[in-house]
């Protein structure tokens, strides 16, 4: 039986999400756009959902628009935000730690013009909010931190970066997509002004998420067609998605709190007995303020693709890091942003776990991961 800690990179659809979906696929197949009967019952059952995720935030049920996903919600916060605002300001301020889509998106804004400044983090991964007042400008119209950081699991201020943009009258938006069902989300709370969700990460179906987009806020469309999603997101929406991602909310805003208590342990247990265990190893991140289910830790002397592959023959499945920019073989930009040198950021492995692991899970990582480093090394021209 494969022990499975990879929950950052995918997760299993919960069974109860899969059965609340299974009619909208053949039973319930309408298009809310139809003015029918069953159109009818489509934009019912959407609504009902929205206002579901909505509550799942503390948002209004009109401030949440259907994606395809957390990917195409970053897309349409930033470019919709920046075309709409750009005769204001062309400056925007983010992490150098940011989700791989947002570095890559913001690359194309400065095609287009626009100027982007990176925050520094500390060797926690921590921004710097003095940092982000340091690099504001007369220019600067967008500040977007991630909630907490998707590789090492460190969390953001978010509540007092929301309130300095609020006071400074920027907008603010945040990708929660690592935080999601981990950390209590409150947009009011925590002056968000842009939220990016996705249903996966809350054991919903893949293809769909939502931008939060708070009241007022105005954006340019990246997807133009019908008009659906009150005009910011046209296509017909993806029903079971979103049926799925609202069953996902629901079960999550009632069993969070008994599911974090039960992944905190597991996560204090790996940390514990792998750094008593092993020789010259560090856990990456902070200590404290992280995810309760990451575990993000590196090896003197070894590489973290020689860990994941040794451990995947004993059917252990983990990462090296975002599964989002697996296929490059560079270091991580979120290791190297918090001081690490290459050899150190090659050398990390990133456990994560989830609502279906098992303490066997655990205790199957815990012996085999001292064998395998040990292992490795005595292999290992690197290490002495």
């Amino acid at each position: 039986m494969n022990a499975y800690l990879d929950y950052q990179s995918s997760k299993p659809i919960d069974p109860r999400v899969f059965e609340a979906m299974m009619p909208y696929f053949q039973d319930k197949f309408g298009n809310p756009s139809s003015l029918h009967q069953i159109g009818d019952e489509a934009t019912k059952i959407m609504e009902e959902s929205r206002q579901t995720i909505a509550n799942f935030i503390n948002a209004k049920k009109e401030e949440i628009i259907f994606t395809s996903g957390a990917t195409e919600s970053n897309n349409l916060a930033f470019f919709g935000f920046a075309m709409r605002n750009k005769e204001k300001g062309n400056h925007i301020i983010i992490s150098e730690i940011e989700h791989i889509s947002i570095l890559n998106i913001t690359k194309q804004l400065v095609k287009l013009g626009f100027t982007i400044s990176k925050v520094p983090v500390d060797q926690y991964g921590r921004v710097y909010l003095d940092k982000i007042k340091d690099r504001l400008t007369d220019k600067t119209i967008l500040v977007s931190i991630g909630y907490a950081n998707n590789e090492v699991g460190t969390i953001q201020p978010i509540s007092k970066i929301g309130a300095f943009c609020r006071e400074k009258n920027i907008m603010f938006h945040t990708d929660a997509v690592a935080a999601e069902g981990l950390l209590t989300l409150d947009v009011k709370r925590d002056n968000i002004d842009l939220m990016t969700l996705s249903s996966n990460d809350i054991y919903g179906p893949k293809g769909i998420g939502v931008l939060y987009i708070k009241t007022g806020i105005r954006l340019n469309p990246t997807i133009i067609g019908g008009g659906q999603e009150h005009g910011k997101r046209s296509g017909s929406e993806n029903i079971p998605g979103i049926v799925g991602m609202a069953k996902a909310a629901e079960i999550m805003q009632k069993e969070m709190d008994m599911e974090i208590e039960r992944l905190l342990g597991y996560r204090i247990k790996l940390i514990k007995n792998i750094l008593e265990k092993i020789p010259r190893a560090y856990l990456n991140g902070h200590p404290e303020e992280r995810l309760p289910n990451n575990v993000n830790l590196r090896f003197d002397g070894i590489e973290g693709e020689s860990l994941l592959l040794s451990l995947n023959d004993k059917q252990i499945s983990v990462s090296t890091g975002s599964a989002c920019s697996s296929k490059t073989l560079e270091p991580s930009h979120t290791l190297i942003a918090l001081g690490l040198i290459h050899e150190e950021a090659h050398g990390s492995l990133e456990l994560t776990v989830g609502r279906f692991n098992t303490n066997n899970d655990v205790e199957a990582v815990i012996k085999a991961l001292p064998e395998v480093v040990d292992r490795l090394r005595k292999l290992s021209p690197l290490y002495e």
